[in-house]
C-alpha cells in the first residue's frame, strides 16, 4: 500500500535544488571575479591527480552559457527527486557524483571534463527507468513528462559534438540505469485492492453480499443483519427525579 507520507511536499524540495545551483553560480562568480582558472580540477581521465576532479568537477563550468544550460535541468530535476524519492534523493546525488565521475574517469579521452551534466544524466536517467520500473502511476507520469522535456538528450550521449564530455554524460546515464536497480525497495508501491489478492474469495466480501448474482441491489439484505429484537439487550430507562429542595 503506498502512504500518504510518500509524496508529501516540503521546503526540501525547493530548497536544496535551488541552493545547489545557487552555489554553482556562487563558484563561478567568484572564479570570475578573481580570476580563478578551476578547469584544471576537473576530471583528468587515467590520471591520479585527475581522481580529484570526481568531487570536484560537477562545481566547475566552461562559461555563463554552459552554467545557465545545466542551471535549469538541476532544478527540475532535483526538486522532482527531492520530491518523489525525498528517502533516497542525497544517495542519488552523491553517489551520482562519485560512481559517475569514477566511470567518466575509467572511460574519458586525454582531457579535462568538468560541469554538472554528468549529474543531470544520472537524475534523467534514473527517474525515468525507475518510474517504468516501480509501475506506480504517478512515477510513471513523470517518467513520461521527462522523456517529454529531457528526451533529445540521450544523443549526446554520442561523439556527434566537438569539445562535449559525450563520456561524462553516457556514465551518468548508465550510473542512473544501475541506481533504479539497485534503490528497489526505497520507492512506493502501487495501491492493491482486497479483489487483487490471489486468496480472494467473492463469497466471503461482505460488499458483494449486498448484490444478488445478476447485480441487483438487495435492499432487505441491511435487514437480515440487523440482530433479532428479542436477542437484544433491554433498553436503558432514565427517571428524573426532581430535587426536594426545589
Amino acid at each position: 500500500m503506498v502512504k500518504n507520507e510518500q509524496f508529501k511536499f516540503s521546503l526540501d524540495v525547493i530548497i536544496y535544488p535551488i541552493s545547489f545551483v545557487l552555489l554553482l553560480w556562487l563558484i563561478f562568480a567568484l572564479e570570475i571575479r578573481y580570476g580563478f582558472r578551476l578547469n584544471k580540477y576537473g576530471v583528468q581521465p587515467h590520471s591520479l591527480k585527475g581522481l580529484r576532479g570526481i568531487l570536484f568537477s560537477p562545481f566547475i563550468h566552461s562559461g555563463i552559457t554552459h552554467l545557465y544550460h545545466n542551471s535549469i535541468p538541476l532544478v527540475v530535476l532535483s526538486a522532482a527527486l527531492f520530491y518523489f524519492y525525498h528517502k533516497i534523493a542525497w544517495k542519488i546525488i552523491l553517489y551520482g557524483i562519485l560512481f559517475s565521475g569514477f566511470l567518466t574517469w575509467c572511460i574519458g579521452r586525454p582531457s579535462t571534463h568538468i560541469g554538472a551534466s554528468g549529474l543531470i544524466y544520472v537524475l534523467v536517467s534514473f527517474i525515468f527507468f525507475k518510474g517504468v520500473i516501480a509501475k506506480h502511476y504517478r512515477l510513471i507520469a513523470l517518467s513520461l513528462l521527462v522523456v517529454f522535456l529531457y528526451g533529445s538528450m540521450i544523443w549526446y550521449t554520442l561523439p556527434i559534438k566537438d569539445g562535449m564530455s559525450w563520456e561524462g554524460h553516457l556514465s551518468g546515464m548508465i550510473t542512473g540505469i544501475i541506481f533504479a536497480y539497485i534503490f528497489k525497495k526505497e520507492i512506493a508501491k502501487p495501491k492493491t485492492y482486497a479483489w487483487e489478492d490471489p486468496n480472494y474469495n467473492e463469497d466471503e466480501d461482505y460488499f458483494l453480499q449486498h448484490f444478488d448474482k445478476d447485480g441487483n441491489f438487495i435492499e432487505n439484505r441491511f435487514d437480515e443483519d440487523i440482530e433479532p429484537e428479542e436477542n437484544r439487550p433491554p433498553p436503558i430507562k432514565y427517571t428524573y427525579k426532581p430535587d426536594s429542595s426545589e
